[in-house]
This record gives C-alpha cells, structure tokens and sequence, in this order.
C-alpha cells in the first residue's frame, strides 16, 4: 500500500475547542498518525460541549485544519443548559449521527479506514454505513456508555431504551473489523456483555498522556512540590465536573481537612458543576473552593505543575471498574501526587505506577489522605518522580500512536481477505 492511499476517517462526537479525555485523546491519535504518514479527517458536531459555553450555529458544515488535520464540523443540536438530561442530548447524539452517515456516504471513497469513538454508541451509526459499503471499521471504546448510564441514573435497567441499545451495541461490535479498548478491564466486560467471539477483534490502546506537553517543570519529577501560592497549598481537579466524578466527596472533605489554608481548585465545567456550587456555598466553603471554569488546554499543564497535590475521584461501582481517566495520566506525566477514588482500574493503575494513593469514597478519609500528603514533602516528590517514569515508559500518546498505525496498516492489508479475518500480528496484539 502507498503512502497516499493511508487515509483515515475519525467520527467523534467532541473535539477540541472541547475539553475532557475524549477530545484531547483523539486530536493526539489524529494528530500523531498523520506524523505516521496517514492523511488523516475528523468528523465532529460544532463545539458545543459545556453547554452553553460556545456560540450556537446554524452553519450545515464547515471546515477547518488543524495540526494538519482536516476537520470537518457537520451540524447537529447543540444543547442548552448546565444538565440538559437524556432529552437535552439525544438529538445532539442523533443528529450528528445522521449527519456523519449521509457524509460518509457521499465521501467514504477517499478513505481506506473509518475510526468510530464511543461513547455515544450512536456514533456507531456511520460506522455500520462505512461496513455496509465495504469499509475497513474500527470501534474505538473508551466506555461501556449503557452501563455507566444506568449506574448514574441516566437510563433505567430494563427499559426499552436500554434493550434497543444494547442491541444496537451489539451489531456495531459484531460488524466491526477492530474494537480497540482503553483498559484490559474493559476488554474483559465487552466479552462478557457482548460474546467471547469478538476476543479476536479487542485490541488494546490505552489513553495515554502527551509527556511533552504535560511535564514538570524542571523535567524530572523532581520538583520540591512546595506551595507555590502564598495563600498556601492547592489541591486541583481539572476536567468533567460530572455525575461519574465523586467530587462532592472531595469538597466535603475540606470541611475536616487540617489544613485550613489549602484551597481545592476545580477546573473544567460540566453537569454537576452548579450542584457543587451550592453544595460549596452550604458547607461555608466559598473561601476554600475554586471553580475556576475551562481553560485551554495547554494552560493545563502550568495549573498542574503549580499545585500541590491532584484529585481523581471516581464514584464507586461496579459500573466504573474499567475506568482510568485521563486527567491520571497527565497528574502523573506532570509530576504531581495523585489521591483517587473508585475500584477497579484506577485503583490498580495508581498502585502500579507509584504515583498516587488510593483512598475509599469518603470525605473524612479522603482529608486525611491530603492532610498526611500536605505535611510530607518527601512523600510527595517520591510519588511524583515514580509518576512521572511510569507514565513516560509506558503511555506516550505519540508511541501509542505508532502501535495504532501498525494495526491500521496490518488492517488494510488484508483488504483482499474476508472481512473480520485477522491474521497472527494483530491477534498478539489483542487484549
């Protein structure tokens, strides 16, 4: 195969101006596989996510480059308010999907892969288009999305809507040529939920950190770690301040926390963010929270290297096992000491990286973990030293690009064969 003739369609439902994991994870996979040699075209609605945050168009498409890769913006609903609720985002959801199939249809002749991310699962939509029309396709699942829904209460177990979306689920999976996973845990549940037949397809690629944007900044970990606000330390959260984040747990905890000087900076927007306001302005705690709304992404890292200690608090369930948010990853690539929350992957993930604590889901306990990492210097610049190497040895964005384009290149050369056959590369590969 030529190098022309590597070109790659992503469909994804955000995209930077947007925040959060899921954007910044595929304007680096996108980003990164063009350095590949890929020609390489986004799919997404106009930013619309916080809502009410970004202009509001009724512009059918528009186009863009960016890092050198075209993105084009095609027209859906954007939603209003702080939490627009299941009714609020379908037709963001749908619309979209609509939008993308009809374009893929027009256009799927230029590509040779089609790239669909999940959550939501009605990206699947275009996908089942681009197989439809002899497309190679791949599902990228950072989240079992039904699952978690039902866990926070967005949809009712044994609903109709839960029934048709698990079907739906279940035929993009089976007629996909690859599902990659972001944990092996994840993997793990899709068998289980979906059939042991699609072990063959599960390709693992985590999320992962862009280390040379997210860094300490002395390079190495090494940093003192002492207050560099003189109004005193600074426990920070960055990103999604939603229902699948335990952090009314985290402001709660600064009512028993010893150090009365701390403040917890949460940054980002999201759902539950004028819940915790008023949770916040309840407590007495307007001096010791800070919400201090998104930012752009690249004034992260500086937020980062200039607190004291980060937070990732998942809720804990079952439901969340398999996560490992991305904001983990960039704490540690930053040389920050981490406190998280939840069971399962992230509780694992910290303990193997050596760069966090992991505490249980309750404010007294989580204080007493920030109080115990405030008052020890030493503690907190070995948790950032071991964080900062293992992120780095093992989940560059950039290498974990490299891989993802040896399995696309392994999938397009078996273009002549039938389709879902695998070969013995890519099953090593599997997760």
């Amino acid at each position: 195969m030529s190098r022309g003739e590597r070109r790659v369609v992503f469909v994804s439902q955000m995209y930077p101006p947007e925040k959060g994991g899921n954007p910044s994870r595929i304007h680096d996979t996108a980003t990164h596989l063009r350095e590949e040699g890929w020609d390489v075209t986004v799919l997404a609605p106009p930013p619309s996510y916080p809502p009410g945050e970004f202009e509001r168009t009724n512009r059918l498409r528009s186009t863009e480059v960016v890092d050198g890769v075209t993105v084009h913006r095609l027209w859906t609903w954007q939603p209003r308010g702080d939490d627009p609720g299941m009714r609020g985002r379908l037709p963001y959801f749908l619309l979209f999907a609509i939008h993308a199939a009809v374009w893929l249809l027009w256009h799927l002749r230029r590509y040779t892969v089609v790239v669909t991310s999940t959550p939501p699962i009605s990206t699947g939509a275009p996908g089942l288009v681009a197989a439809a029309l002899g497309s190679r396709w791949v599902v990228d699942v950072r989240d079992l999305w039904i699952d978690a829904s039902i866990s926070l209460g967005y949809l009712e177990e044994g609903s109709l809507i839960e029934r048709v979306s698990r079907r739906f689920q279940a035929s993009v999976l089976h007629a996909a040529d690859r599902i990659t996973v972001t944990t092996r845990a994840n993997a793990r549940l899709v068998r289980r939920q979906y059939g042991d037949s699609l072990s063959e397809k599960i390709v693992h690629v985590p999320n992962g950190v862009d280390t040379s944007l997210f860094r300490p900044t002395d390079g190495d970990g090494t940093d003192e770690s002492s207050p560099p606000d003189d109004d005193g330390p600074t426990i920070v959260y960055t990103g999604n301040l939603g229902s699948a984040q335990d952090l009314e747990a985290c402001v709660r905890a600064m009512s028993s926390l010893d150090h009365e000087d701390a403040t917890l900076r949460l940054v980002g927007a999201g759902d539950r963010k004028s819940d915790l306001e008023r949770l916040t302005a309840e407590l007495g705690l307007d001096d010791r929270v800070e919400f201090t709304g998104t930012v752009p992404r690249d004034e992260v890292p500086s937020i980062l290297d200039r607190a004291t200690v980060g937070v990732a608090p998942l809720e804990d369930s079952d439901e969340l096992a398999y996560a490992i948010p991305t904001k983990l990853y960039e704490y540690l690539a930053c040389g920050l000491p981490t406190v998280v929350t939840g069971r399962g992957e992230i509780e694992r993930f910290v303990e193997d990286s050596g760069g966090g604590v992991h505490v249980a889901n309750d404010p007294e306990r989580i204080a007493d973990r920030l109080d115990a990492l405030l008052d020890d210097p030493e503690r907190r610049r070995e948790l950032g030293t071991a964080g900062r190497e293992y992120v780095t040895e093992r989940y560059g964005r950039r290498a974990i690009a490299s891989r993802l384009s040896d399995e696309l290149d392994d999938l397009v050369g078996v273009g002549a064969r039938e389709r879902g056959a695998g070969d013995s590369t890519s099953q090593v590969r599997n997760a």
